[in-house]
């Protein structure tokens, strides 16, 4: 009995440790990290929501860009960070999801050194093809490729990439037999497509949609599991007839693994606020991003499902990344 009451007690006294930390947190300013360089969409989304989410929370958000290696060095030096409420981090697809599925070495771990605050969007992604494909459907497409086999390429914006996966998926579902085309971004990629090297490309619709309008590509299906509000006349992948195709590109909040969870309920309710905020979400929808907020639970099985789903497809296409 008095064992247990002993441990009693330390708990109770925990828990009131943490509550008085999370009164008092946060007192001074708080580190942003963006693992992409300034102007780009994980940029973006920082600036975003930093306005509202700091005036809830009291206290500046000071947002550090720490670019390179796609994501991966902001990562790791996020990761290495104190515990302590002071630093979160914006990670996405490739840093949570992709990456830790494909790599064969990163140096951090996404489930064990970070810990989940939440979602904040997702980012549809539009299978496009050249006007010169004779297909205006994605069954025609698929039909088009079967007809074809050997003789068909889709482009990606690089090896590991999700608009590599989401070929590579597209391919396992389907049984066509498509070559993968890797360009170092999707600009270029968008470019061989306009001019038929390549004949698909999975993708955001902001690298093709003035293509799109023009005419000079065909917008085939979004690959969310629902139709999207900016393109509401487009079937889902699913509507289509690939059924369970789904690929999106998401990002959400993070803080190293020990931050107290007293300060990361209280971070999440602040970043929920600043997701209903109706001039947030539209300056979300105004650049083709869904705002898709979520809880710390929510979030970090989501990342599990995300590590898992992108490594069996991984396998499947024997995608391996140094």
């Amino acid at each position: 009995m008095r064992r247990i009451l002993v441990c009693l007690i330390a708990s109770l006294a925990f828990s009131a440790a943490g509550q008085a930390w999370a009164q008092a947190w946060p007192n001074r300013p708080i580190r942003f990290i963006i693992p992409f360089p300034p102007g780009g969409g994980l940029d973006h989304t920082a600036r975003t929501i930093q306005p509202k989410l700091q005036e809830l929370l009291g206290q500046p958000l000071v947002i550090e860009n720490k670019a390179g290696a796609a994501g991966i060095v902001g990562a790791e030096f996020a990761k290495n960070q104190a515990s302590d409420g002071y630093t979160i981090f914006l990670g996405n697809t490739g840093t949570m999801g992709l990456y830790p599925a494909l790599y064969q070495k990163l140096p951090y771990d996404a489930l064990k050194d970070f810990a989940p605050v939440g979602q904040l969007i997702s980012n549809t992604l539009v299978a496009v093809t050249s006007a010169q494909v004779p297909a205006n459907t994605l069954p025609e497409f698929i039909a088009w490729a079967k007809a074809n086999p050997g003789r068909v390429s889709y482009a990606s914006g690089g090896s590991g990439a999700i608009t590599h996966l989401a070929g590579e998926m597209l391919k396992s579902q389907t049984g066509i037999d498509m070559l993968h085309v890797p360009y170092k971004g999707s600009a270029p990629a968008v470019t061989d497509l306009l001019g038929g090297q390549v004949h698909l490309l999975i993708d955001v619709a902001a690298v093709s949609q003035q293509h799109v309008k023009a005419g000079k590509l065909k917008a085939l299906a979004v690959t969310s599991s629902k139709r999207n509000a900016a393109f509401p006349e487009l079937p889902t992948f699913d509507e289509a007839g690939i059924k369970g195709y789904q690929a999106i590109g998401w990002q959400g909040l993070l803080v190293p693994t020990g931050t107290p969870r007293a300060v990361i309920d209280r971070l999440a309710d602040a970043l929920q606020r600043t997701m209903a905020d109706p001039g947030v979400k539209e300056k979300f929808l105004a650049v083709g991003s869904e705002a898709t907020p979520s809880g710390p639970e929510a979030f970090g099985a989501f990342i599990r499902a995300e590590i898992e789903k992108w490594a069996r497809i991984g396998r499947a296409a024997n995608v391996k990344i140094e």
